[in-house]
């Protein structure tokens, strides 16, 4: 049962409308990382989960980010008013100028419309758990370029609430998915075959010059000429890489020595 309060979790305030920013905005109702598909997404896994808390916890979860759209919602319709009554705003998106009276719809800031395919639902808890650690990471990255790219206080404010709150949903998950107590790569019922899960391919032939970004102490830059020399066309064993015990460092460490062989 849901019980709607007839206030926003979050107060959404603009002091200047920008038309093109809201047109923006209409990714993160509509799009493929907005806020309907982490409704939509944890609302059906919860569903579909035998375990009550971690049911419990994707549909609260799932009841936030419907929050969270009627935020976005408000702050889109509040930036799209222009296109009302200005030709020139109108003409920058006449699907939401005069389809939709300067309101939002189920489209993204492109004018494709909402899709089920968007969402991501396994049926295993362990697989669902990092569909939504990903998604969540997808989405900050896309509030924060929103932030970014406006310069309205009130704007910046209530993104980077809806940020934040991203954030949170993620520890959240990935809390989720250590409380399991299952090994990191251990994905099913099913082992997979022994020699060949550790059997790496390279794919690569020819010499080639690739540039590589290095911070250095005081987060400088440098560009240096190659990452490593490429290997010969063959295929080797990595006879090293145990899981996730195994770093990426140990891992490129691996890969330098399999070269230089």
């Amino acid at each position: 049962m849901y019980h709607h309060v007839k206030k926003l979790l979050h107060t959404v305030r603009v002091d200047v409308p920008d038309p093109k920013f809201g047109n923006m905005l209409l990714e993160q109702i509509g799009g493929a990382n907005g806020e309907l598909v982490t409704a939509m997404q944890y609302f059906l896994q919860a569903l579909n989960c035998d375990d009550l808390a971690l049911k419990d916890l994707l549909m609260d979860i799932a009841t936030e980010e419907l929050s969270h759209l009627e935020i976005v919602a408000a702050l889109a319709r509040l930036h799209l008013q222009p296109m009302k009554f200005d030709r020139d705003c109108a003409d920058m998106n006449p699907l939401v100028a005069v389809l939709g009276g300067a309101g939002v719809n189920l489209f993204n800031s492109q004018g494709n419309p909402w899709t089920a395919d968007y969402l991501k639902i396994s049926g295993e808890v362990d697989v669902d758990l990092r569909s939504n650690i990903a998604i969540e990471a997808r989405t900050k990255i896309l509030y924060e370029r929103l932030i970014n790219f406006t310069v309205d206080a009130g704007t910046k404010d209530t993104l980077q609430f809806l940020m934040t709150r991203e954030v949170a949903h993620l520890k959240a998950f990935t809390a989720a998915l250590e409380s399991l107590g299952k090994p990191p790569l251990m994905i099913g019922k099913l082992p997979a075959t022994a020699g060949l899960v550790d059997q790496f391919l390279n794919t690569s032939t020819g010499e080639e010059t690739r540039p590589r970004l290095m911070h250095g102490d005081r987060g400088t830059t440098k560009r240096v000429s190659t990452w490593f020399r490429p290997p010969r066309s063959r295929r080797f064993l990595a006879t090293s890489l145990h899981g996730a015990a195994t770093s990426v460092s140990r891992i490129r460490q691996r890969l330098q020595q399999t070269t230089r062989n």
